[in-house]
């Protein structure tokens, strides 16, 4: 019977030791467990319709934080502005005669009405726009010239280092007798504002260029012109934006203090004719619009830095 049982089970044994090895050689994970085969599944095709609500979606996600935060610092100056009005408030400083946020939204919605008030805001970033290109324009290229040769820095930056501690708004009265018009004036004080960061900026960005750079353009055979173009101007790209944006600052606070003092028109002369005519709800309206003029100028030089300058974005996205 032994015998017969042995014979029996002959042809089976290497088969059943074959089936207990074949687990043990396949590959296995980290926690021990048997990586199964997959059989070739399709893989999904997206559209580009998927791809853009894919990334759209993705970007919201991303600034959703910081849009809420916003939302409630706002919602929080609102409530203590609402607050200290509210209970007139007084120590050391006084919310007796400060509008309630009610009273400025309703006059606001007065005033959109006015044609007047829209024709202020026309004048005033149309002066900024005047005074800031010629600013732009001379700045970086007065910084090129001074940051490259040193006959030019020694020429003309000790004169421009006299100017430039003057406040813009020291300049309003030999302004008004520089330019037969006042609003000649007043983009003059715009230009002067803007002018010197873009200046100093600029500079700046021309001699912190590493040297060796320069010195294989030339050893690649690049004449002035092409170092000029090629080399440094995308090399001092970030500091001339840099300056662009304390610049477009700086250009708002003479352009209001000029108009302030000496303009008819203008967001300015709004806020000013509005305390002078006692009109205090007009005063905040005006300041809160110099301030959307203001972030609307500084928020347009982010996106054109963004444009021209794709490898700096990257880079800063990286870091924040």
């Amino acid at each position: 019977m032994m015998q017969t049982a042995e014979l029996s089970n002959y042809g089976k044994a290497p088969h059943d030791a074959a089936n207990t090895l074949e687990p043990a050689l396949m590959p296995a994970n980290d926690q021990g467990s048997v990586i199964a085969t997959q059989p070739d599944m399709p893989i999904p095709q997206t559209g580009p319709g998927q791809a853009v609500w894919r990334q759209t979606a993705g970007t919201i996600r991303r600034n959703l934080g910081s849009a809420v935060l916003a939302l409630a610092s706002i919602a929080l100056f609102i409530a203590a502005w609402y607050l200290a009005v509210k209970y007139r408030l007084d120590f050391y400083i006084r919310f007796t005669n400060i509008p309630a946020p009610q009273d400025v939204f309703s006059e606001l919605l007065r005033l959109g009405k006015s044609d007047s008030f829209y024709s202020n805001m026309l004048i005033s970033l149309r002066r900024i726009l005047l005074g800031f290109s010629v600013a732009m324009a001379m700045g970086i290229a007065l910084g090129l010239i001074i940051g490259r040769y040193r006959l030019a820095r020694q020429l003309m930056f000790p004169v421009l280092e006299i100017l430039r501690p003057i406040p813009a708004i020291a300049w309003v009265p030999i302004a008004i007798m520089l330019w037969p018009t006042n609003e000649g004036s007043i983009v003059f004080i715009t230009f002067l504002g803007s002018f010197f960061p873009i200046l100093l900026s600029t500079v700046h960005g021309v001699t912190s260029i590493d040297p060796v750079l320069i010195r294989a353009a030339r050893c690649l055979g690049a004449k002035e012109p092409a170092l000029l173009r090629q080399i440094i101007l995308p090399a001092t790209l970030p500091q001339i934006f840099n300056g662009l944006s304390v610049g477009m600052g700086v250009a708002w606070v003479s352009l209001i203090a000029a108009e302030m003092i000496s303009g008819q028109f203008g967001i300015g002369y709004f806020t000013w004719e509005a305390y002078s005519l006692i009109q205090y709800a007009d005063i905040v309206i005006g300041m809160i619009v110099i301030g959307f003029l203001g972030l609307a100028c500084s928020t347009a030089i982010r996106w054109a830095g963004r444009l021209i300058m794709p490898w700096a974005n990257q880079n800063g996205s990286n870091r924040a």
